[in-house]
């Protein structure tokens, strides 16, 4: 089995870091935002608990390794097997399993929580909710299901997308349309809020992040709900 992500496996992080180049930021920063995002979002859900985590789509698994302390076990999916193959040899700890379409190849109840993090615009229109059907799924009742993508009303974020090679093919999604496709599979407590508005890190970003959450000024967003 091949796939188009097979060829980024040792390239990843260059290929994104070309992409984005214009906006003077490593791609690590845009990894960590995500990470202390999840921090927030899981505190919130789950309190001091650290859930059981399943990242669909999860390619080399750069975002696993910041991921200590937030989740108490990291498991992935991903169709392509040479990223797993990679994000395996990183992260030892960490199970991988080989996604074969929508399909996730766990157990029903699974996981405390799952996460896909800018895979659905690369899902065709048509296949986002059956994606969306098994990651619930495998989602224990009150759990949560979390779902990053980048802000389609953001031009930079427009703009990186355009420059990188493997969203060529990316149909990109809005929060109100996550949000729906949440509804549609009976998810509760919808919440969605937009991050990455500026372009650095200090102690009171986050916070005013989370004041002007609601607007579409971040380069990406989240939207959650729970099982």
């Amino acid at each position: 089995m091949t796939n188009a992500f097979d060829a980024y496996r040792t390239s990843y992080e260059s290929v994104v870091e070309e992409s984005i180049a214009f906006s003077g930021l490593e791609h690590g920063f845009f990894v960590t935002a995500k990470a202390d995002l999840l921090a927030d979002v899981f505190g919130r859900h789950f309190g001091a608990s650290r859930p059981t985590l399943l990242d669909v789509g999860c390619g080399v698994g750069l975002l696993h390794r910041r991921l200590t302390g937030i989740a108490s076990r990291v498991s992935g999916t991903d169709p392509s097997p040479e990223s797993l193959a990679r994000a395996g040899s990183e992260n030892p700890d960490n199970l991988y399993r080989l996604q074969e379409g929508s399909t996730l190849p766990f157990e029903n109840g699974a996981f405390d929580a799952t996460l896909a993090v800018c895979v659905f615009h690369h899902v065709p229109v048509i296949e986002r909710s059956g994606l969306l059907a098994n990651m619930r799924r495998v989602t224990r009742r009150g759990g949560l299901v979390a779902i990053i993508e980048h802000n389609p009303w953001n031009p930079l974020t427009r703009l990186a997308v355009s420059r990188c090679p493997f969203d060529h093919d990316a149909v990109l999604l809005g929060a109100h349309e996550t949000r729906t496709l949440l509804a549609e599979q009976g998810l509760r407590n919808i919440r969605s809020r937009y991050f990455l508005a500026f372009p650095f890190r200090r102690p009171w970003v986050q916070s005013v992040e989370k004041a002007i959450g609601w607007v579409p000024l971040g380069a990406q967003f989240v939207v959650s709900g729970t099982v």
